[in-house]
């Protein structure tokens, strides 16, 4: 199990086919994510930069027809523009009419290191709804360091195939050792391979490149719908450019005052939350493979095969094996969408039987590997990005022990892997540059922040903390489960965030869904 801050939409997980957290620390960027700066980079473009905002975009078919794609550059490191540039991918699908074109619509589907011209093209370009796209470009960027953006790159298939697989529950000293290899062992292939850029994936350089491409786009404002680490995204474009910012909508929100180790905490409790529900609906089922007792006992039965696993991994019908990373892996992966229980009790089911193959197929969803075996930058995107954004967790497994009770507290299933997980950043080889700090973003107008109830990505008071750090925050709640709430079938936020979008005119101050 990688249990990193991996925050990206459920539509993007099940077109693929999560979340976890990571406190990292990276290089000597520029860019530091606090409010000082921030105000700073919202300063008047700089004649440096002016090049870069007055490039022309060239595009071109390609892909799904109706789409086109084009590069736009930005430099490596903001604080000398003249020096280094990166080129960015850019997709856009244009409105389709009726109505009168409001402007572009950019679109960001989390991660970090989620493929936004992928989701653009997958799913948001074609599912968003028909009124939104009538009167909207849809456009997305694939952040620095991201899938067509200069990706990062840390290891090859074989080496991640068995990153994936180590164990992160360790039961002594050798186990440790193992584990600690591995995140040493990813954060060198990381410099080697991609040490140029990896100073230069933070969140506040992702945000001032969507103020470039803003500029490219003809629009005075931004317009944009971030989901899950897409809203850190897009609440730090409105601390940087408060003036600059129209209509954000913020769906499955981060809460960015938090340092890594609560977020972590935070976290791990939204997955258990998350499975709990999971859990009631399984028990009611003549099939549940965890029992049909209580939510206690198939919590009790969940963490009894994961040892299991530990002790003897199971076949999977291909060379890998199924043994506790993976599986709980798997689990998680299921979390995202409440659509995909009916798949992990099946998985389930079939892994207690010996046949592990449903359940690695939920965990390659997550990683996002191939059929062929080759794994997409995800993971290596979400590393870089979040090692830079906040300083490390834990300083060594020593801090980890630590801490251990404290996760186990927050989600007995889970706890213990969620904790280990993120010792990663720990051994980064660049210093963070961001820092845990609120984002007020005065001056913009009404940005909504969208929270549901059980989300085990990013739990519901995260969205009800950044909705009243943002002085025009508005907070739109929708009670269910799963992982973000626009387009998964609830009319009443729909309605809503389409309003807004089209009207301009945000929702009422804690506004409820069902």
């Amino acid at each position: 199990m990688d249990s990193r801050r991996l925050l990206r939409s459920s539509a993007l997980v099940i077109a693929t086919a999560g979340l976890l957290a990571s406190g990292c620390s990276s290089g000597s960027s520029s860019t530091t994510a606090t409010a000082s700066t921030a105000s700073a980079a919202g300063a008047q473009t700089s004649a440096a930069l002016r090049p870069y905002y007055q490039q022309k975009l060239s595009w071109r078919a390609c892909g799904v027809p109706g789409f086109e794609c084009s590069t736009m550059k930005a430099p490596l490191d903001y604080a000398k523009p003249t020096g280094t540039s990166i080129n960015l991918a850019v997709a856009r699908k244009k409105a389709t009419g009726p109505g009168k074109r409001i402007g572009s619509l950019l679109v960001n589907p989390g991660g970090p290191g989620g493929t936004a011209v992928g989701y653009l093209q997958q799913y948001a370009g074609l599912g968003y709804p028909a009124p939104v796209r009538a009167r909207y470009d849809m456009v997305a960027v694939d952040p620095r360091g991201v899938a067509r953006s200069e990706p990062v790159e840390c290891l090859t298939s074989q080496e991640m195939d068995a990153y994936t697989q180590v164990d992160q529950t360790p039961d002594d000293a050798g186990e440790k050792a193992v584990l600690e290899s591995s995140f040493k062992n990813f954060a060198r292939g990381c410099e080697r391979h991609s040490g140029k850029v990896l100073p230069h994936v933070s969140t506040v350089e992702a945000a001032r490149d969507m103020d470039i491409l803003r500029q490219l786009l003809g629009d005075e404002k931004l317009y944009y719908v971030g989901a899950s680490y897409g809203t850190f995204l897009g609440a730090t474009y409105a601390e940087l450019f408060p003036e600059r910012t129209g209509r954000l909508v913020l769906d499955g929100a981060m809460d960015p005052s938090l340092p890594a180790l609560e977020m972590n905490r935070d976290q791990t409790a939204g997955f258990e939350t998350a499975f709990q529900s999971f859990a009631a609906d399984c028990i009611r089922r003549k099939d549940c493979p965890l029992g049909t007792t209580s939510v206690a006992d198939a919590s009790t039965r969940l963490k009894a095969f994961f040892a299991d696993l530990d002790a003897k991994p199971v076949a999977t019908g291909e060379s890998r094996k199924l043994g506790e990373a993976l599986a709980t892996t798997g689990v998680i992966a299921a979390m995202y969408d409440e659509t995909t229980w009916p798949e992990l009790r099946t998985g389930l089911t079939r892994a207690m039987q010996g046949d592990g193959g449903g359940l690695l197929t939920l965990a390659d969803s997550y990683y996002e590997r191939d059929a062929e075996g080759k794994y997409a930058n995800l993971m290596y995107a979400n590393a870089a990005v979040n090692c830079l954004d906040l300083p490390a967790a834990f300083s060594g497994p020593d801090a980890v022990a630590a801490a251990l009770p404290s996760f186990e507290k927050a989600s007995p299933v889970f706890g213990e892997g969620f904790a280990w997980a993120i010792l990663n950043c720990a051994y980064w080889p660049v210093k963070a540059t961001g820092a845990a700090h609120r984002i007020e973003a005065k001056g913009a107008v009404p940005i909504v922040v969208v929270g549901t109830t059980r989300d085990p990505a990013t739990p519901y008071k995260w969205a009800k903390s950044l909705a009243s750090q943002l002085a025009s925050g508005r907070l739109l709640t929708y009670d269910g489960d799963g992982h973000t709430a626009y387009g998964r079938g609830s009319d009443c936020i729909d309605t809503a965030i389409n309003t807004y979008l089209l009207e301009g005119t945000a929702p009422p101050a804690d506004k409820k869904c069902t």
